[in-house]
């Protein structure tokens, strides 16, 4: 029984550190998903301004939805 309940809170404490490092370590994950986001603002700012047109905006759009980062969407290439 007690072997039972240690095994448990080994499993408990290993789970806990786990999830720790998960949250404190993806930092790429993190700053690709922002570097995501920026592009649609740009994308969206592009197209509001009139620098872009449609099909560039849905091409950009795509690219996004796909998670890569073109050269559209890093920089205004107008």
């Amino acid at each position: 029984m007690t072997t039972a309940a240690v095994v448990l809170q080994l499993l408990i404490l290993a789970g806990a550190l786990y999830d720790t490092a998960a949250l404190l370590a993806p930092r790429r994950r993190r700053l690709r998903r922002t570097a995501l986001e920026t592009a649609e603002r740009r994308l969206v700012a592009q197209r509001l301004h009139g620098r872009i047109d449609a099909a560039a905006y849905r091409e950009g759009m795509r690219c996004v939805a796909d998670r890569c980062l073109s050269r559209r969407g890093r920089r205004d290439t107008s």
